[in-house]
């Protein structure tokens, strides 16, 4: 009997993929999901933004929060991508990105991998009054 058989005729079962030429383990085929995506650009991001000024994000803490919970009266039409917390007593600055208005705002994921980026040098610049061309970002990005 052969190893793969072709059963009620919906053709031969096996890996989509071929193994991986230097571990010999298959390709995964699967795209990471949409927070595993958005977890990486945030850290790509930070670690970008770390080798262009390697002190600018001492004592600064950059989280993620999913959509910003935002009185209605107070945010207008606009919903917030991010958002950037002067430092208080007892807690350091913050830096929050909301992951679905990013998201909702980016085309593609390359797209959105920008925008985090950007983003984040934004409210860095704001917080830190250091300029964004220091930063790593690109000045005019969004003309």
């Amino acid at each position: 009997m052969p190893r793969r058989r072709d059963r009620h005729g919906r053709g031969i079962r096996g890996p989509l993929a071929g193994p991986n030429r230097f571990t010999g383990r298959p390709v995964p085929l699967s795209r990471p999901n949409r927070v595993a995506f958005f977890n990486s650009c945030v850290t790509a991001a930070m670690a970008d933004i770390a080798d262009a000024a390697p002190d600018a994000l001492n004592g600064i803490v950059v989280g993620v929060e999913e959509v910003p919970h935002l009185n209605v009266a107070w945010s207008g039409d606009r919903v917030p991508l991010s958002a950037a917390l002067e430092p208080s007593r007892g807690r350091k600055a913050q830096i929050v990105l909301f992951q679905r208005p990013l998201e909702h705002r980016a085309m593609s994921r390359r797209d959105l991998s920008d925008l985090v980026h950007q983003t984040i040098v934004e409210q860095l610049s704001a917080l830190t009054g250091r300029s964004i061309e220091d930063l790593g970002g690109d000045p005019g990005w969004d003309d």
